[in-house]
């Protein structure tokens, strides 16, 4: 079976292609990217590009399946559906599950699923600390041979420095990165929403910018005394940067990341009580989201990942103070994070970067690419279509975004894995 994708413009970071041309896929793998491809064969499905975008399918090293535990919200099948038609075609999914993933059993378990019902691939994150509780550490060894590809107590700040250490030295020795949830549980408890004007206007308990900031010095200093990579998750202040730039020069061993929702939502989005903008970290400043762009674009900070948290209107539709932080990300990851490049901020290339070939690379995995022989793993993508955010064209369980009702630039079209096409639009 062949598939020929023509005069689309063919992106892919891991090579630094860039040119309008032709891809051919045979038997689910990459045959072929070149300028012209011309085949007379009968049996070939032909694809017709022009105006579109290729490249290799987006890699979200932070997502929540719910599965096991909390399935009403969303399941493996229905996040990696949601992660397939956003053009994400591999995800490492956070382990803040019920029972949380911390042993080789529930590892195995997420493995075994995403085998039966998944759309895309699947990477479980395990736990650093036992029940997620910051007390006892994990067995790395064990998860890690059960199929863990990282650990991380996302949801949770391992507030214990004497215990972090321990787990980036231990971490070490099995090759498995450690990713932290920045935000000191102490600064930010009982908080809802940025702390600021709007907290005080609408009465509710702010979460400061320094709760952030001090566990992400806390854990460049670690990562600095301990020689070992941390890496950053959902990073949305701007008072980071300077620490973020220090480190940097400094030759510290860190990555970092944000979400699309930090560089284009502001707090605002949250007055009316809108518990559909709950998020932790919260939404924050205009300023806060133009130090995030620029430290997109001086590279302190190298990955997008969306933080896919989806909710039923169990945990939504209620006082504000009772709602569960979080908000769908999968479907809205490519077209928001796009906007970086109609700015200015990034170029096409250095943004495919930050959402394929760095999370991968992270994640000590062989990124999606065009090389000859890798399997396909291809989105074609339209730049300039316009879409309207709606339940219906939601793929998840959950409906719980903000965006709802808004209109979005850029819009997946074509999605082929391996030997399959799916259409986006249908």
């Amino acid at each position: 079976m062949k598939i020929l994708l023509k005069k689309g413009r063919i992106l892919d970071p891991s090579s630094g292609l860039d040119f309008v041309g032709d891809l051919l896929i045979e038997d689910g793998n990459i045959r072929g990217v070149e300028r012209d491809i011309e085949l007379s064969e009968k049996n070939i499905t032909m694809l017709d590009c022009q105006g579109k975008l290729i490249f290799p399918g987006l890699v979200d090293m932070h997502v929540h399946l719910r599965e096991p535990g909390e399935e009403w919200k969303e399941d493996i099948e229905s996040g990696t559906r949601a992660a397939l038609y956003g053009g994400v075609l591999r995800v490492a999914c956070m382990p803040n599950t019920k029972p949380v993933n911390d042993s080789p059993e529930v590892t195995s378990y997420i493995l075994k699923r995403a085998k039966e019902k998944a759309w895309v691939t699947v990477y479980p994150i395990s736990a650093i600390t036992k029940g997620q509780e910051g007390k006892e550490l994990s067995e790395f060894g064990r998860l890690k041979k059960a199929g863990a590809i990282a650990v991380s107590d996302d949801g949770k700040w391992v507030a214990n420095s004497a215990l972090m250490k321990r787990a980036l030295l231990y971490a070490k020795n099995f090759d498995l990165p450690v990713i932290s949830h920045c935000e000191d549980p102490f600064l930010s408890f009982k908080g809802q929403i940025n702390e600021g004007k709007i907290s005080a206007k609408l009465g509710l308990k702010g979460i400061p910018s320094s709760a952030e900031t001090i566990a992400v010095i806390r854990d460049l200093l670690l990562a600095k005394e301990t020689e070992t990579s941390v890496h950053l998750a959902h990073l949305s202040v701007k008072e980071n940067i300077p620490f973020l730039k220090w480190a940097k020069e400094e030759g510290i061993p860190f990555t970092a990341e944000t979400c699309p929702h930090y560089f284009t939502l502001t707090e605002k989005e949250v007055e009316g009580y809108n518990t559909l903008a709950k998020v932790n970290p919260p939404l924050r400043t205009e300023e806060d989201i133009y130090a995030i762009k620029n430290a997109l674009k001086e590279g302190y900070i190298e990955v997008i990942a969306s933080d896919h948290a989806p909710h039923s209107p169990l945990e939504k539709e209620v006082e504000f103070e009772l709602a569960s932080f979080g908000m769908l990300g999968l479907q809205f990851l490519l077209p928001l994070s796009f906007n970086l490049v109609r700015e200015g901020v990034l170029s096409e290339l250095k943004l495919l970067e930050y959402m394929i070939t760095n999370p991968s690379k992270i994640l000590r995995v062989t990124p999606p690419s065009f090389k000859e022989g890798a399997l396909a793993e291809v989105i074609v993508f339209d730049p300039e279509e316009e879409w309207k955010v709606t339940e219906e064209i939601i793929q998840s369980k959950s409906k719980n975004t903000p965006l709802l009702g808004k209109t979005l630039k850029g819009k997946v079209k074509m999605i082929i894995l391996q030997k399959t096409i799916y259409r986006a639009d249908t």
